[in-house]
């Protein structure tokens, strides 16, 4: 069976999603899924496959997440998202090569987007340390200056058992801590050459993965 390449996001992805913003219905979205299995999954699920020989290996593999939102505790009832995201990682928070495409464009992220409460004890120790933390300070502003934006939730105080002239308190304050980049709506998007745009991204965001692969890794806990 040969392997469908990635030859960029249909004609009509981003216009699926612009209508999908004012009409969040299940009409709309009988009346257009083709176009999002055409123009948007269909792409996706072929980027992923061409990606994942690299990045996969030994981290984690490939995954298109699902059109439909998790309405039960939001506020917001509207039943689809308005992007269509995938990943590839080994666990929610230890590590993420992750990229979507909507309204807006395409964005690509990586790091830690999640941290359950043992991988954020693992990752404040991993931060405090005089070795690995260092390494991670330097990654971040390395991304920064790269174009990244660091983004991630934060307490508003140092957290329980650090003190206040923590060399790296900035960083031990994150709950969670990601790169993420976007690129609006252009030509790129529909030609192979998202293809690259994207494969030069997840390979400046890689050091980051590795760090959380090594330092935080998959949660241990139970899924609730």
């Amino acid at each position: 069976m040969t392997a469908v390449v990635f030859s960029g996001f249909g004609e009509y992805a981003v216009d699926f999603y612009d209508g999908l913003v004012v009409d969040n219905s299940k009409t709309y979205w009988d009346a257009n899924v083709d176009t999002y299995r055409r123009d948007v999954r269909a792409p996706m699920e072929a980027l992923l496959a061409e990606l994942e020989p690299e990045f996969g290996k030994d981290f984690g593999s490939a995954k298109v997440f699902r059109p439909y939102r998790d309405v039960r505790f939001a506020k917001d009832k509207t039943p689809y998202k308005t992007h269509c995201g995938g990943v590839i990682e080994q666990g929610r928070g230890g590590g993420a090569y992750y990229v979507e495409v909507g309204p807006d464009g395409v964005r690509v992220g990586g790091g830690c987007f999640h941290l359950a409460s043992d991988q954020l004890a693992r990752f404040r120790d991993a931060v405090a340390s005089d070795v690995h933390g260092p390494a991670l300070d330097r990654l971040v502003a390395s991304l920064r200056r790269k174009g990244w934006e660091i983004k991630g939730d934060r307490l508003k105080t140092k957290p329980r058992g650090f003190a206040e002239d923590h060399p790296r308190l900035d960083l031990l304050r994150h709950r969670s801590l990601y790169a993420v980049r976007a690129w609006e709506p252009d030509d790129v998007l529909h030609e192979r050459a998202c293809f690259d745009r994207v494969r030069a991204a997840w390979r400046q965001v890689r050091p980051f993965n590795e760090w959380a692969r090594d330092h935080v890794g998959a949660s241990e806990l139970p899924r609730r």
